[in-house]
């Protein structure tokens, strides 16, 4: 397989220092070594470009979402990335950075694919808007905009409306999901299983059902999104918004072991590793470099 890496070091989605320096860390600490000796080819496509933007001008473009106009602009180029990538027979791995960029990661597989489906794997849904947000941070709000749910300049990322119909949406470890998103996920009969519904049922349960789920769709590509808080917050101290409870280790793995056996992911996410909070024995990089060496193990 050919792993395409493209970096987006983005915090204005976040709104927090040093996720931006994310990208590179992860290179640092032998990302193409890890791919090679796993048997797969590697091209690095280098870091998309994040405009400067003040502090003090956060609000310019929106008064209720920072930073809106830099966000947009610098996922219309990841999006075309992910594209050309899909287009040369490429699998874009995107690291970063805050999920934000998940709006730009879909659009350009969601151009490729007929029909595009997103696991989303995330302490968080992801599904506010402008109007349901707490913090007016976006990278609350990028799999809201996917699903044509929002403000027009994030859902019209890269072309115009619907990247991904609802149904064809699985977000897997949600627990700390507000009100409105509750509402809208409701609201669209969305497929979500947060931690206490994975808790009842099993983990290997829901991943089957997700499987079986996609099989029997319409589909053709099949969007990855990892969001490192997924992962419970004594494992993952150096991220933006760490949540308790969260999947051990093992069942982080055990979430690519069994879908990418199924051979039909083709693009992948992983966000949020922010080194500049790590905790002092430097665990959250640790960790995720644990589960990168995973990933190229087992796809």
């Amino acid at each position: 397989m050919k792993i395409d890496i493209i970096g987006m070091p983005l915090y204005y989605g976040c709104d927090r220092d040093g996720v931006q320096t994310g990208p590179n860390t992860i290179r640092e600490r032998g990302l193409e070594d890890i791919i090679r000796k796993n048997g797969h080819k590697v091209h690095d496509m280098g870091n998309i470009y994040i405009p400067f933007v003040p502090q003090e001008d956060k609000y310019k473009d929106h008064p209720k979402m920072k930073y809106l106009g830099a966000v947009a602009k610098a996922n219309e180029d990841l999006a075309n990335n992910v594209y050309s990538s899909l287009s040369s027979g490429g699998f874009p791995f995107v690291i970063g950075g805050d999920h934000a960029l998940g709006a730009g990661s879909i659009a350009g597989a969601s151009k490729f694919f007929n029909e595009l489906a997103v696991i989303w794997v995330d302490a968080h849904g992801d599904i506010n808007t402008e109007e349901t947000s707490p913090s007016g941070n976006i990278h609350g709000m990028p799999l809201a905009a996917s699903m044509n749910v929002g403000h027009p300049i994030l859902t019209n990322i890269y072309f115009e409306g619907i990247k991904v119909k609802p149904e064809n949406v699985y977000i897997l470890g949600g627990r700390d999901i507000d009100r409105g998103e509750f509402d809208l996920a409701e609201r669209l009969n969305l497929n979500l299983y947060t931690s206490d519904i994975i808790n009842e049922r099993g983990l290997d349960a829901i991943l089957e059902e997700i499987i079986d789920k996609i099989n029997k769709s319409r589909v053709d590509g099949v969007h990855l999104s990892f969001d490192i808080d997924v992962l419970d917050s004594s494992l993952v101290p150096g991220t933006g918004t760490p949540v308790e409870n969260g999947f051990t280790m093992e069942e982080g793995k055990q979430v690519f072991t069994t879908l990418l056996k199924e051979g039909f992911v083709n693009s992948m996410d992983f966000v949020e590793l922010n080194p500049k909070i790590d905790h002092e024995d430097g665990r959250t990089v640790d960790n995720c470099m644990d589960i990168v060496e995973h990933i190229f193990k087992v796809i």
